[in-house]
C-alpha cells in the first residue's frame, strides 16, 4: 500500500516557469487553485477523480499522473516524426486486418471507457 496523499509519483509532473508536482497533494493543490471555468471542465475533474481513487485506494500512482498530465497537454499538438521509419505494408496484408494488433485493441477498449465516463464519445488519441 502506498503513503495517501503523501507518495511520490514515479516521475515529478512538469508545470510551466520550472515547478514540478511530485505527490498527489501537490496535484490537488495546483487543481484548486486553477480558475473555475478550468476547475469545472471534464478533464479536470477526470484528473481529481484519478487522485482521489490512487490516494485513498493505494493504486499505482502512474495513473493519477496520466490523469494529471491529460489535461495539462490538451492543446499540445502532437507531431509525429517518419523521418528513418519504415513503413510495413506486406505485413499488415498479410494478417488481413489490424484488428490483432495488440496497442488497435487497446485504444478501442480504452476509448469505450472515456465514453462511458463521460458518457459523450471521444477519441483518445486526437481529442482536444
Amino acid at each position: 500500500m502506498g503513503r495517501g496523499w503523501k507518495q511520490a509519483f514515479d516521475h515529478p509532473i512538469p508545470l510551466p516557469r520550472g515547478r514540478q508536482l511530485v505527490t498527489p497533494e501537490d496535484a490537488v493543490k495546483f487543481i484548486t487553485k486553477l480558475p473555475k471555468a478550468w476547475h469545472d471542465a471534464p478533464e479536470w475533474q477526470a484528473a481529481m477523480e484519478t487522485l482521489i481513487l490512487v490516494a485513498e485506494s493505494g493504486g499505482p500512482t502512474m495513473f493519477a499522473r496520466i490523469g494529471v498530465m491529460r489535461p495539462l497537454n490538451r492543446h499540445v499538438e502532437r507531431v509525429f516524426d517518419q523521418v528513418g521509419k519504415t513503413i510495413i505494408g506486406a505485413a499488415e496484408s498479410r494478417r488481413g486486418t489490424n484488428d490483432r494488433c495488440w496497442w488497435r485493441v487497446l485504444v478501442r477498449h480504452l476509448s469505450a471507457f472515456q465514453f462511458a465516463l463521460s458518457g459523450r464519445p471521444r477519441f483518445l488519441m486526437f481529442d482536444r
